[in-house]
């Protein structure tokens, strides 16, 4: 029987102020409560240590610390956490520590205590190098700080680098989307992550569109960035190996890579969630919900679900056409598999996979299978 290693999750809330795009579960804080955050999460650890999970599991594989901003922690508050993992179960050898940072605060001091805590990879929340458009999107960084940050990183060591861009921004921003990619990648970075831009209705831009005061990219721009960007980031040496994702040669995101293949995942943290084969789980979302939750001895988990074979089957097959690894075309009726080869948006030899112009209808082509 395979034994899958188990992956962490830890989602740090805190952010300076909230993106104008953005509807994740933050907290905005001047002051970052490093320490009863780092407590919380041990002690939360602390209770998944008789999960059965365990039992078939040989240690921890990846410890991602996503958020919110995790770059705003006290660099002793993500030592304290590491060390507390590390001294419950065992992270193995060579395991793949990522930390997602602003580059406002990567400062030489910042990327040594990180590597001293043991990060070893950092994903960086550059989004754009066009002043306007970062003022837009109410970040907190400015495009000069991209590249300080970058060698800071790697200076203390860190040589796993990845930048987060966002396309498919209104027309009304005049962004170019061409110039921001040559940026990015001149920096050569190991690994890009590219996400088009969503409204969310509980954000400033969802009033914002639903005033009418900006408009949305509309599917011809959207496919024209992504299809552009797949062109660049291989001709730069990157293989694009999911939707969103592109690295160089051994540089996949072995953590992301890990949700795609149903590995069980651990989550910590406010809306942090788990997930065994066919359950999940998920938090509470509010970090002071969450954080009394702990400190109580309460249950931190908000609710969860058993996903039943149809929904397994589904979420198999989407999965396994978003990324290049593809899915076993036996399971595929040969007459929708010839169609989208013939259309352009698959290929099959041991696996079907899909083309850049198939994974911007994978939506459509997961619904299409019986």
């Amino acid at each position: 029987m395979h034994i899958s290693p188990v992956h962490l999750y830890i989602h740090v809330p805190f952010c300076a102020r909230r993106c104008s795009y953005c509807d994740f579960a933050i907290a905005v804080r001047r002051a970052v409560p490093s320490a009863a955050f780092a407590a919380a999460v041990r002690s939360e650890w602390d209770r998944w240590q008789s999960h059965p999970a365990w039992r078939e599991s040989p240690g921890v594989d990846t410890i991602y610390f996503g958020g919110g901003t995790p770059s705003r922690l006290d660099p002793a508050a993500i030592a304290a956490i590491l060390a507390a993992i590390g001294r419950a179960r065992g992270v193995a050898p060579g395991a793949e520590l990522t930390l997602e940072a602003n580059p406002d605060d990567v400062t030489p001091a910042a990327a040594a205590a990180w590597a001293a805590a043991g990060i070893n990879r950092v994903s960086l929340g550059v989004q754009s190098f066009d002043p306007e458009v970062l003022a837009w999107m109410h970040r907190t960084h400015t495009a000069a700080q991209v590249p300080s940050a970058v060698a800071a990183l790697r200076s203390a060591g860190i040589a796993d680098i990845s930048l987060d861009l966002i396309f498919a921004l209104p027309r009304s921003l005049r962004r170019d989307w061409g110039a921001d990619l040559d940026r990015a990648l001149a920096l050569q970075p190991d690994h890009l992550s590219l996400y088009g831009l969503t409204v969310e209705p509980r954000t400033p831009l969802g009033r914002w569109a639903a005033r009418a005061e900006v408009a949305p990219a509309d599917d011809e721009a959207y496919a024209a960035e992504f299809l552009l960007a797949h062109e660049r980031m291989v001709g730069a040496g990157l293989e694009h190996y999911e939707v969103s994702n592109a690295g160089r040669p051994g540089r996949r995101a072995r953590h992301n890579s890990a949700y795609w293949r149903r590995a069980p995942f651990i989550g910590l943290g406010p809306a942090a969630h788990s997930g065994f084969g066919a359950v999940r789980q998920w938090n509470l979302r509010d970090w002071p919900a969450w954080q009394r939750a702990v400190e109580s001895g309460s249950a931190t988990v908000a609710a969860g679900e058993e996903l039943d074979a149809a929904q397994l089957r589904l979420e198999e097959r989407y999965l396994g056409l978003r990324t290049i690894d593809g899915l076993n075309p036996a399971g595929i009726p040969e007459d929708i598999r010839k169609a989208w080869e013939t259309a352009g948006w698959a290929w099959t030899t041991d696996r079907t996979r899909l083309t850049p112009e198939g994974w911007l209808r994978l939506d459509a082509l997961v619904a299409a299978l019986p």
